[in-house]
């Protein structure tokens, strides 16, 4: 759990490693965040996708697409915003604050949200609870028994490599909003898409709160066309799934210990975090480390054509 206060870590910030170890941006493997290395080939768009205004059509193409990929209750409304980030940031605001149970460590947007809409953190039982599945670092994935509070957050952003674990069927009981991000399976976090899943009411809340055309017309139209095209997710996951273990034989091969992850990224025990990082870092590959522990060190995966880097750094 973060303290009060405290600055909310987060992967990327390659300006901070080029400031430190010098090197070009080019130069950089940047292996400290989730993001799919080979992303959707998002193609030609329309060019009223960049001069209107999102009209209705393209919306409904999109959300009957997520409908559909993510098998979600009839009784369940969806609703595209701009990033996860952004359903994060209001999703608190929705009920009278309380205590919200958020077990860490986690992805840290959650806690910061909540505190500033004025509720207690706690990791005991409350009336509100954030289930981040699979959980960011350490790849948890809950059960649906575990689910039981009157208001309850599941964060599936990296949920698409394991479509079989989804509790996005929840999302049909009242309190349960389930949050899906665009920018983690496909590999384009700079279309910033998510989305809210959850009941009709909760979901119109949320819209008015994000107001009119949330979303662009070239993040409408590439979020419909990966969600329609189921083929690519497959052969994406049996790729993620390859790599992934070869991932964690190069480095328990180097003395590190498999802590957790998922097929997006990868949790490792190792004797000295910073030191791992530092090493790494001269050889232009950038990881994650966190402040809560000095031995926890987190790769997500190289492109194909960036293995040599990050097999030559080690």
């Amino acid at each position: 759990m973060t303290p009060a206060g405290a600055a909310r870590d987060h992967g990327g910030g390659l300006d901070a490693a080029l400031a430190e170890h010098g090197g070009a941006r080019a130069d950089w493997l940047d292996l400290s965040t989730g993001i799919n290395p080979v992303p959707y080939p998002v193609g030609d768009l329309p060019f009223d996708a960049w001069t209107a205004l999102p009209d209705r059509a393209a919306q409904e193409r999109l959300i009957a697409a997520a409908r559909r990929f993510w098998r979600v209750p009839e009784s369940a409304a969806i609703l595209a915003a701009p990033g996860a980030s952004a359903l994060i940031a209001k999703l608190p605001t929705l009920f009278p604050a309380g205590a919200v149970r958020i077990p860490g460590p986690t992805y840290n947007e959650h806690e910061a949200a909540f505190r500033a809409a004025g509720w207690k953190v706690t990791t005991r039982p409350a009336k509100a609870q954030v289930a981040v599945h699979p959980n960011n670092p350490d790849g948890r994935v809950w059960q649906a028994a575990e689910i039981s509070s009157a208001f309850s957050v599941i964060d599936e952003s990296f949920c698409d490599i394991r479509p079989d674990a989804s509790l996005v069927a929840l999302a049909a009981r009242p309190g349960v909003v389930v949050l899906k991000s665009f920018g983690k399976f496909w590999g384009l976090a700079g279309l910033r898409l998510g989305f809210a899943i959850g009941q009709p009411d909760t979901i119109e809340a949320l819209a008015e709160a994000l107001g009119p055309w949330p979303v662009s017309g070239p993040a409408l139209a590439i979020g419909a066309r990966a969600l329609e095209d189921h083929g690519w997710a497959e052969t994406s996951r049996a790729r993620l799934k390859q790599d992934a273990k070869r991932l964690d034989a190069l480095l328990t091969a180097k003395g590190a210990a498999v802590a957790g992850g998922t097929d997006l990224f990868r949790l490792y025990e190792v004797d000295d975090a910073a030191a791992w990082q530092a090493r790494l870092a001269r050889a232009r590959v950038w990881s994650r480390v966190f402040p809560w522990s000095s031995t926890h060190l987190r790769l997500g995966l190289p492109a194909p054509d960036r293995w040599g880097q990050i097999e030559a750094a080690l």
